[in-house]
C-alpha cells in the first residue's frame, strides 16, 4: 500500500486565516485572505510578524482552527486506498503538540493516531507522497512532493500543484 503524508497547517486547517482574524480583532484592521495572496503573514503588516508568536503561544490557537473544505471527506476516502500519515512541524512551537493532537482527533477521528507525526524537519519522512504548502518541505522530501495551494505560495511555480481537496481526490482517487 502506498503511503501519503499530509501536512496540517494550511493543508487541513486554515492557519493563516486564524492569524489574520486575530490580528484584525486586536488592531481593528480589515485585512482579508485576498490581501494575503502571494505574501507571507510577516509581509502583510509588520505588526503581524511581531504578534504571531503570541498567537501561537495561546493554548487555544490550534484548537480553534477551521477545517479546510472537503479535507475530511477526501482524507477518509484516501484511507481506503493508501496508508495516510499526518505530518506537522510542531517542534518550533512545542506548546502546539497537545492542541494539534486534540484538533486532529476532533476533526479526523477516523485516522489512526499512531499515524500522527509531530516533527521539525520533514525530510525524515518516508512516504510515497507529501502534500504540503511549504516548498522547502517538498524540496527535501524523497518521494513525490505535491504543493497544496495556500496564500503564501500562489505565485510559486515548478511544483505539481493541488488547489483544493477536490483536486487531491482527483489526483489520487479518480484513476
Amino acid at each position: 500500500m502506498k503511503r501519503i503524508a499530509i501536512d496540517m497547517d494550511e493543508v487541513l486547517s486554515h492557519f493563516s486565516k486564524k492569524c489574520v482574524d486575530l490580528f484584525n480583532a486586536e488592531y481593528n484592521t480589515t485585512y482579508t485572505m485576498q490581501d494575503l495572496q502571494g505574501k507571507k503573514l510577516s509581509e502583510l503588516d509588520a505588526r503581524l510578524e511581531q504578534r504571531i508568536d503570541a498567537y501561537l503561544a495561546n493554548g487555544t490557537f490550534f484548537l480553534e482552527l477551521d477545517v479546510i473544505k472537503d479535507s475530511q471527506e477526501v482524507v477518509r476516502n484516501l484511507c481506503l486506498k493508501y496508508e495516510v500519515f499526518i505530518v506537522t512541524a510542531a517542534m518550533e512551537f512545542p506548546s502546539s503538540l497537545a492542541p494539534k493532537y486534540i484538533w486532529l482527533k476532533k476533526y479526523f477521528p477516523f485516522l489512526n493516531e499512531q499515524n500522527f507525526v509531530f516533527c521539525g524537519d520533514k525530510s525524515i519522512i518516508r512516504a510515497d507522497y507529501l502534500i504540503d504548502d511549504t516548498m522547502s518541505n517538498l524540496d527535501d522530501f524523497y518521494g513525490k512532493g505535491l504543493l497544496f495551494t495556500a496564500p503564501h505560495n500562489v505565485n510559486v511555480t515548478g511544483y505539481t500543484r493541488l488547489n483544493s481537496w477536490k483536486e487531491v481526490s482527483a489526483y489520487f482517487l479518480e484513476v
